[in-house]
């Protein structure tokens, strides 16, 4: 199996690398509402997403719903093993998972070949995690609101999942600062390609604070691929290589 992955709109990425399908942040089913309500931001699907097949590892990097999305968890097996951070570890073990590893920033875990670290992500309002992911043919660095954990080495991954625009609130300020940071992102990793996330894909919002949303920097426009600046931004339900010679190869066909 080549190392590819396929978006699936919103924060939501089916991974497969190292032979494992790994399941990331996933919104398949039904709507996305925030508390207090849907006055507030609702979230709906223009169709529901298959539940991919013969899933390895189910990968969360906050509790929050649109990570840790209740309806869709509660359409997978309870059996399938999850890594995720301490707040959506908690939202796993209320819908019945049975084999949960909670990691904080730093912490590490391996399933197979692959090898997951946690680091330091959004705090919303407590810290979440983003993750460090390396196998034997390759490396990824996801962490879906744009922020870079400071204790990271200058290294070389492959691959880093991230949004690229800034998106906030009137004096809140920026939630997602995707811009921002890639610039950093590039310098840290010098990866081979950035895959652009939090792009929505076809999500439709509602409510309070859709109509409040406002970009920041960067927001109106996604860089465009380049030498410096290597984005796809990724088209729903379209597998994307991930290595040189899985590229090679689905160019070829």
């Amino acid at each position: 199996m080549s190392d590819q992955a396929t978006y699936f709109g919103a924060n939501g990425w089916l991974l497969e690398i190292s032979g494992l399908r790994v399941l990331v942040d996933p919104w398949l089913k039904g709507d996305l509402v925030f508390p207090p309500g849907a006055w507030l931001l609702k979230g709906e699907l223009p169709q529901e997403i298959t539940v991919p097949e013969s899933l390895d590892l189910l990968l969360l990097t906050q509790g929050l719903a649109d990570h840790a999305h209740p309806d869709t968890l509660q359409l997978l097996p309870k059996t399938l093993p999850v890594v995720a951070s301490p707040a959506a570890a908690r939202v796993a073990q209320r819908l019945g998972f049975s084999s949960i590893t909670s990691l904080q920033p730093g912490e590490h875990t391996r399933v197979g070949e692959l090898t997951v670290q946690a680091t330091a992500g959004a705090a919303v309002p407590t810290v979440e995690n983003g993750y460090l992911l390396d196998w034997p043919e390759g490396s990824l660095y996801l962490e879906p609101h744009g922020v870079l954990d400071p204790k990271l080495p200058k290294r070389s991954i492959d691959t880093v999942i991230t949004p690229v625009v800034d998106l906030g609130l009137p004096l809140l300020g920026d939630f997602i600062t995707g811009a921002k940071v890639l610039p950093e992102l590039m310098q840290r990793f010098q990866p081979e390609r950035v895959l652009a996330s939090t792009t929505g894909g076809d999500v439709r919002f509602s409510g309070l604070i859709s109509s409040l949303l406002q970009g920041g920097e960067g927001t109106r426009e996604v860089p465009v691929g380049s030498a410096t600046y290597p984005v796809v931004v990724p088209t729903p339900g379209i597998a994307i290589p991930l290595t040189r010679s899985a590229a090679e190869q689905s160019a070829s066909e």
